[in-house]
């Protein structure tokens, strides 16, 4: 009986154990069929896509999160400005400036402006009929799709079951495809657990947005945006969205060949006496300052001379006319602001290049609030279509890249260079009139590298630009005070009075590897006199710089600061060959 007893509770455990096993593997059996289900059942939920819209917007088979306002035929179609921004993927090419409401779109050859609650636009300053206003609501401005079509060969389709707007840019490529087996389902995730948004049946045609995990980002004629099983969906073709029909491209240097050889004219009080000029071996093209700004309306001062012109066209020169915002920042802002205040300018530069028959302006803001960097690229994309129409050449210049905000940090060289023909980087004042620190005006390494950033940061073209070279230098003055600390001072002179004081003062120049230049010095009244000498070496290390980059030329600051010998040095350099 002990037997029994203590055998007893063994084979009570044993069946436990075996009922334990049992009901693990009625376990893995129902973990196995959810499983099974989770993954191998889709779901059969339909749902309807619901948008805040009433016409959402489509690209590119995301929805942009506007809506569009459509008359009911669908035929009147207007766009939220910010949804045309986000297509474009620029913010520049459309305008809008609220205190008048005003809109204007840029391209690289014609500038449309109209504003809201009007039917009347102009592009390129000749009439432009709008079928249907622009208007603002709910703070958001819409833009009749018409000039949007004629500038930017922006289209669209509008389906009207789900009253989806879809819009295309020209070039678009999209990929086509036809369903090939029956009634597929389009879901609204890449995943059968997705709910169902449409069937379609055989034979249906579809757009392909993209792929995904073994299913396709699908838009059908509903202009609903789903996925589909790859296996369902067969390629057919390739739909291109048609070009925009291109203007004739404007070819701003005709000299094929020959590099750009520029030099400004400073023009002050008086106009130059073109006797004393002398003959400027290989310069092509002259820039007098002639225009600059005058006041807040946008109002121009002129300086412009006949003679002058008649002069240069002479010698085969052509005139691109300086025109300056007199380097008053807060003049300035107020005068790049407005629509109304920039094609003041404009209006005025196209008509003195007119009277004076000239080829090109050149564009030299200086001393300009940062806040005013977008208005400055504005200014710059309302006038270039215009100038190209009247066969001018537009130009502006740079400073070097530095952190300086009221000389530097303005310039949106990369955006500024998409819309010019020519940009001038002044390349000197490395060391600047009141520099602390004596030293060069422009030393090679520091004009190289100049160059170098503009290319490599701002993807400038070479072929867009311009070296600019000083033909002046300073000669700097170091006095010891009774402190103990040197005084430095400084002032600009020519290259023939730097001759002078080396043949009176009997000095021997010694170069400077380290700034590729020549150097003197000597001792008066007890200071120190320094100068990094701008010479007929300076000025070919800086062509052949141009050479080395492959740059459209080089520009001299200034004319009066020359002397003769550096001419033909500098033309046989820069247009020699190889």
């Amino acid at each position: 009986m002990e037997t029994m007893r203590a055998q007893s509770p063994r084979r009570r455990k044993g069946r436990g154990f075996r009922g334990f096993l049992f009901f693990c593997f009625l376990g893995v059996l129902a973990g196995g069929a959810y499983w099974g289900w989770e993954n191998y059942v889709p779901n059969f939920e339909r749902v309807v896509p619901v948008f805040k819209e009433e016409h959402p917007l489509f690209y590119k088979g995301e929805a942009l999160g506007f809506g569009a306002v459509l008359d009911q035929n669908g035929e009147s179609v207007k766009l939220p400005l910010d949804a045309v921004q986000k297509v474009l993927d620029s913010k520049e090419p459309v305008r809008y400036e609220e205190e008048s409401g005003s809109i204007i779109l840029t391209t690289e050859n014609k500038v449309v402006h109209f504003k809201t609650e009007a039917l009347t636009a102009t592009m390129n300053q000749k009439p432009f009929k709008l079928s249907f206003a622009a208007h603002k609501k709910d703070n958001i401005v819409y833009l009749p799709v018409e000039p949007l079509k004629e500038l930017f060969g922006l289209q669209f389709d509008y389906t009207k079951d789900s009253s989806i707007v879809t819009l295309h840019l020209p070039d678009e490529l999209i990929q086509r495809a036809v369903v090939s087996k029956k009634d597929i389902s389009v879901r609204s995730g890449p995943t059968i657990k997705a709910p169902i948004i449409q069937t379609l049946a055989a034979g249906d045609e579809v757009r392909i947005w993209g792929e995904e995990e073994g299913w396709y980002k699908v838009q059908g004629a509903s202009g609903y945006v789903g996925y589909a099983a790859k296996s369902g969906v067969s390629l057919t073709s390739i739909e291109t969205i048609p070009k925009q029909p291109a203007d004739k491209s404007f070819i701003p240097w005709k000299l094929y060949g020959k590099k750009i050889n520029l030099t400004w004219e400073a023009v002050y009080n008086r106009q130059p006496d073109l006797e004393k000029i002398g003959e400027l071996e290989g310069v092509n093209v002259v820039s007098p300052t002639w225009f600059e700004l005058a006041d807040e309306s946008g109002l121009l001062r002129s300086k412009a001379d006949m003679t002058y012109v008649n002069w240069a066209h002479a010698k085969g020169m052509q005139v691109w006319a300086l025109f300056s915002n007199s380097f008053k920042p807060d003049m300035t802002t107020v005068a790049l602001a407005s629509y109304e205040t920039r094609l003041n300018m404009i209006k005025q530069l196209l008509s003195f290049a007119q009277i004076y028959k000239l080829q090109g302006i050149n564009i030299d803001f200086e001393n300009v609030h940062t806040k005013d960097k977008e208005n400055l690229i504005q200014f710059v994309r309302e006038m270039t279509p215009l100038l190209h129409e009247q066969g001018l050449v537009v130009s502006i210049d740079v400073t070097p890249k530095s952190n300086s905000e009221m000389w530097s940090a303005f310039l949106d060289r990369e955006a500024l260079g998409k819309v010019v023909d020519f940009m001038m980087v002044m390349a000197y004042d490395e060391h600047w009139a009141a520099s602390p620190v004596a030293g060069s005006v422009a030393s090679l390494p520091w004009v190289e590298q100049s160059v170098k950033r503009i290319l490599e940061e701002d993807q400038v073209p070479p072929e867009k630009l311009v070296l600019g070279i000083p033909l002046y230098t300073r000669v700097w003055t170091e006095e010891t005070g009774k402190d103990g600390k040197t005084k430095v001072s400084s002032k600009a002179i020519g290259m023939e009075t730097v001759d002078k004081l080396i043949a009176e003062k009997q000095l021997k120049p010694v170069f400077k590897p380290e700034v590729g230049q020549n150097y003197i010095e000597y001792k008066e009244d007890g200071a120190l006199k320094r100068i990094w000498m701008e010479d007929e070496a300076s000025v070919k290390a800086r062509a052949l710089l141009a050479k080395k980059y492959d740059l459209a030329g080089v520009a001299t600051w200034q004319r009066s600061f020359q002397k003769p010998q550096i001419w033909g040095v500098l033309d046989k350099e820069l247009q020699s060959r190889p």
